[in-house]
């Protein structure tokens, strides 16, 4: 160690700290004689006792073991699985510290990636419980009843959850009912994996996902499952893991429906849908208006065509783009159920099709890419399309700063920028921004 090197931790260590700020993934940001601890589920104005994890170059991560002083905002949390499950970062916060504490989270991500925001942003609200339209819950068989839940926090020690305050009582009590027919076939639960819940807004649809190591032909053994659960209105099985992964309906249908800003939706079950039903419509509507009237809207990453059909009716045409199947076939279904004219949806990986579908005069751009952004090349892509404007949505501050940095060497600033909490006592944070072309100086 040369002067002037703040000194080592080790793990194992225990340090008394001062939380100074939050950073993202639920962490809070204290410094040791220099070095920079993250302490998970710490917020600024936390003084916490933490034990060392692990050190890694520049900076070390700590649990807190107890905390000396409490910063404001805390509250008991209304969950009692809060604290062993994984599945809310900061159930312990009042909701009106948690959008502070989101907003302050996207500002210090979109600084610390060079694309900084100093404008207007205010974090959209939601009701914290009930607001999932879909649910991944993991299962854990042994020797006893098996355990369906979330992972503990930082493990894969599955956490049993009688309630989750995140999901609808139709999806609590759907998840308890497959939990107790697995627990009385233990054969079955040894072969499942997980279970996928996918509701309609108005609760009147719910179709589960049972996530198997099984083959396709012993699928449709789980098919007594359905006996147990005379509510849910689909059932289906996935066979394998990865690419090879084959999804097979087990009784009624894979479908949910909802109605966005006057527009019906088909989602499949193995499709992506927006997850918070109180915020779909408000989040729908902000990318609308986000775009410039006329033009071509091309909606890249475009899922069951949420926002390429809700743009439908102020743009001169629309191209979505979607590589997975399901979705692809959804968004088809719903283009034509909604006799929008000029609208047309391709099966293609993004990439691939922004090389081979030539530009448009005044494109707009609905940019909608996975947690891991869009990345160099499809930015780099969507850039030299020259458009009109990007919209942006990013469910991931991170990645979203460094997108908006690439964008930004590439000529195109944010101009508007609104956060929705689509993920209450989570971590997650929505957001959209609107990329305009910078004008130079004169």
């Amino acid at each position: 160690m040369t002067r002037g090197d703040p000194p080592n931790v080790k793990p194992g260590d225990r340090l008394d700290l001062t939380v100074e700020k939050p950073v993202y993934r639920g962490q809070g940001l204290a410094r040791h004689e220099g070095r920079v601890v993250l302490v998970g589920r710490a917020v600024a104005g936390d003084r916490v006792r933490v034990r060392v994890r692990e050190v890694r170059p520049g900076y070390a991560t700590a649990a807190a073991e107890e905390r000396l002083e409490s910063a404001p905002g805390r509250r008991e949390p209304p969950c009692p699985f809060f604290g062993a499950c994984g599945g809310c970062s900061y159930q312990d916060l009042d909701y009106a510290a948690q959008r502070a504490l989101k907003e302050a989270v996207l500002r210090d991500a979109l600084a610390r990636a060079g694309a900084p925001w100093d404008g207007p942003l205010a974090v959209r609200a939601s009701p914290e419980s009930g607001w999932r339209l879909r649910a991944s819950l993991h299962v854990a068989a042994g020797d006893g009843p098996p355990r369906l839940g979330l992972f503990e926090e930082g493990s894969h020690r599955v956490v049993d959850l009688e309630r989750c305050l995140q999901l609808s009582e139709g999806m609590n009590r759907a998840q308890r009912a497959v939990q107790r027919a697995l627990g009385a076939h233990p054969g079955w639960a040894r072969r499942v994996r997980a279970l996928d819940l996918l509701e309609s807004v108005d609760g009147a649809q719910l179709v589960a996902t049972l996530a198997t190591d099984l083959a396709p032909r012993e699928a449709p053994s789980l098919r007594a499952l359905a006996a147990g659960l005379p509510w849910l209105t689909g059932l289906g099985v996935l066979t394998g893991r990865g690419p090879r992964a084959r999804f097979l309906p087990l009784g009624g249908t894979p479908h949910v429906e909802n109605e966005v800003l006057g527009v019906r939706f088909r989602t499949h079950a193995q499709s992506f849908f927006q997850s918070n039903r109180f915020l779909v419509d408000e989040l729908a509507r902000t990318v609308a208006e986000m775009l410039p009237a006329g033009g071509r809207v091309l909606d890249l990453y475009a899922g069951v065509g949420l926002f390429a059909l809700t743009a439908a009716r102020q743009a001169d045409r629309v191209t979505a783009l979607e590589a997975n199947p399901f979705a692809a076939t959804d968004a088809e279904h719903n283009a034509r159920r909604a006799r929008l004219q000029g609208v047309e949806v391709r099966r293609a990986e993004v990439g691939a099709a922004l090389r081979a579908l030539p530009a448009a005069a005044g494109e707009r751009v609905i940019l909608d890419p996975p947690r891991t952004g869009a990345g160099p090349g499809v930015v780099e892509a969507v850039a030299a399309r020259r458009p009109a404007v990007v919209v942006y949505v990013s469910c991931d501050p991170p990645t979203l700063g460094r997108d908006l940095a690439l964008f930004a060497a590439r000529g195109y600033r944010p101009d508007a920028l609104a956060a929705f909490d689509l993920f209450p006592d989570t971590f997650h944070l929505e957001t959209v921004a609107r990329l305009v072309t910078v004008q130079p100086s004169s």
